[in-house]
């Protein structure tokens, strides 16, 4: 096996130099530029440099430096959408998460139980009303075309099976639970840095750290916030895919960001978990909790949906209202007791909600539908929608691109196209390395790992009680974009969410980087 990743899809320092100063130095347009390196912004660099059109994509700061990375790493069926009766939204999230699943990131996304315990705040009523939600779900699992061996079927849990696959629940009361499945995504960041990879393979200049000063429809003024240089990069069209910051860019734009919050919580507080858990919100039909284990000795719980309003920050911090509510929901169905010192970390993303003019009503109550407006100056700006349909709102603002600027381009390609480390499950299963190292580099794992075997110090973990290696922080900086030590931590490992294990990993983040 080649321990060395495709050059073509591989991003480091000297990849970026220069591709910058290509960029900066060209006597001609690029077809497309595309402003923002999340999910959607990454998705639109590859769905058009997969029709063969010349890419350049920028961000003022990293790949998923942004909402990309602050999700509850959840590839959504549309269950939700169906039960407010948002039928075209859910079908479309059902499409797409069989898209990732099965076609585009079989190694990233993978069939995630959950259990809905059916304690005493949950009345018969509601309960019968979730298990026909279920098997709702199931039926939109079919008719998009996603298998059964994908996603099995849901089905009703006595007590002790419940509480086998939940040992933290309260028995008291507890009359079962209701099991269903979705997909679970390894991480959210990774994704993100897999699609910008495969839009780098495809020719699409990836430029981080190269700030959007002033926006119009035939390019932009940029400067490279590592040297302060300012240029010009000139388009025949321009995709705006800044997601909160969206409207900062196009003054036409109205957004109500919606912030989620999650907390961290060390694996062992909540027991050996072997499904996520739906925890109902007391006093809500339709609103729970997720408790998500990570599998790196981690749990994830959220989330809240409140707006935003004012100024919206490069990093949101996490209110300790939202802490307390998170908390409390936990107690209303969990036999033990978590306080505020059991909270390890805190993450909240801010939501690009488009403003439908509806009034001051809850965030929570718009819809999730992405919109794609194209300003009178031909800025195709792409915003609203939800991480598990970003490559379907990549494929609609590519199309209004290539309109804007009567662009020749082939059909989109995205649907079947695998993402850098995808192979089918087989594939994966036969390789001989640690299974983590497969659910997070999929086909690339034996690379990864080969650094390990070359240098032993670079198969141990960086921070006790977590997994990642430093092989991993290695290849971070050679082939993932990695530029400096947040980018390492923070986004290409998520030791960084909990601010203790960042501090003992930093040291090793800052001798990757010099290695690389």
């Amino acid at each position: 096996m080649n321990p060395h990743a495709p050059a073509a899809a591989s991003l480091d320092a000297a990849r970026r130099t220069r591709e910058l100063t290509a960029v900066a130095d060209a006597r001609t347009e690029a077809d497309v530029l595309v402003v923002g390196l999340g999910a959607t912004g990454a998705g639109a660099a590859l769905d058009a440099a997969s029709r063969g059109l010349d890419v350049v994509a920028v961000d003022a700061h990293d790949l998923a430096f942004g909402t990309s990375r602050w999700s509850s790493k959840l590839i959504h069926g549309g269950l939700r959408y169906l039960a407010t009766g948002q039928l075209d939204v859910a079908h479309e999230s059902a499409v797409e998460r069989g898209v990732l699943m099965e076609r585009t990131a079989p190694h990233l996304v993978r069939a995630q139980p959950f259990v809905l315990p059916l304690t005493p705040l949950v009345s018969r009523a509601q309960a019968a009303l979730a298990r026909a939600g279920f098997r709702a779900g199931d039926l939109l699992r079919a008719s998009a075309g996603t298998s059964r061996a994908t996603l099995p079927a849901p089905r009703t849990l006595s007590a002790v099976e419940t509480r086998h696959m939940a040992p933290a629940l309260r028995p008291t009361g507890l009359r079962g639970g209701l099991l269903s499945w979705d997909g679970q995504l390894t991480d959210d960041a990774r994704l993100v840095t897999a699609i910008a990879r495969t839009a780098a393979a495809h020719g699409t200049r990836v430029l981080t750290r190269t700030r959007v000063l002033a926006l119009t429809g035939r390019g932009a003024r940029v400067r490279d916030e590592l040297t302060g240089e300012e240029f010009d990069i000139r388009a025949r069209t321009v995709v705006n895919a800044a997601g909160v910051w969206a409207g900062d860019l196009i003054g036409d734009i109205r957004l109500r960001p919606s912030r989620g919050t999650h907390l961290v919580l060390r694996s062992e507080a909540l027991g050996g978990l072997a499904a996520g858990m739906h925890i109902p919100i007391p006093g809500e039909t339709n609103r729970f909790v997720l408790v998500l284990p990570q599998g790196d000795g981690r749990v994830y719980v959220g989330l809240t949906d409140e707006p935003v309003d004012g100024d919206v920050p490069d990093v949101p911090e996490v209110p300790e209202t939202d802490i307390g509510f998170l908390l409390d929901v936990l107690g209303s169905a969990l036999d033990v007791v978590l306080g505020r010192a059991d909270v390890v970390g805190a993450f909240a993303g801010l939501r690009p909600l488009l403003d439908t003019g509806g009034g001051p009503g809850r965030t929570a109550d718009i819809s999730r539908r992405h919109a794609v407006v194209t300003s009178p100056g031909g800025v195709v700006t792409v915003v609203g929608g939800k991480l598990t349909t970003y490559r379907r709102m990549a494929q609609d603002a590519v199309d209004a691109a290539v309109r804007a600027g009567r662009l020749t381009a082939g059909p989109c390609r995205t649907a079947a196209l695998p993402l850098v480390g995808a192979a089918r499950p087989a594939e994966l299963a036969a390789l001989d390395v640690p299974r983590r190292l497969v659910r997070r580099y999929g086909s690339e794992a034996p690379a990864v790992h080969a650094l390990g075997t070359a240098d032993p110090a670079l198969a141990r973990p960086v921070v006790p009680g977590h997994p990642v290696t430093g092989a991993e922080l290695v290849w971070a900086v050679r082939h993932e974009g990695a530029l400096d030590e947040s980018d390492v931590l923070d986004r290409r490992t998520r030791i960084g969410l909990v601010a203790d294990d960042r501090a003992r990993a930093h040291d090793a983040a800052a001798a990757a980087l010099a290695a690389g």
